[in-house]
């Protein structure tokens, strides 16, 4: 889970593993594999390393 902003300054937690597509359109949008998409405040990069960070949380637990 990754914490991203609404455009109205909202946070809120979407699940990363549903992610399909990110794409600035110029602002970004979120696609999830089951077509809701979601426009936050947050660039591509910053989601993409959102989204790195909680798998490398995620793989390195004992």
């Amino acid at each position: 889970m990754i914490e991203v902003t609404r455009l109205n300054k909202k946070a809120y937690v979407l699940n990363c593993e549903w992610i399909e597509t990110i794409e600035e359109t110029p602002d970004t949008v979120i696609t999830l594999t089951n077509g809701k998409k979601f426009v936050v405040a947050e660039t591509v990069e910053e989601i993409v390393q959102k989204v790195i960070e909680y798998k490398q949380n995620c793989f390195s637990r004992p």
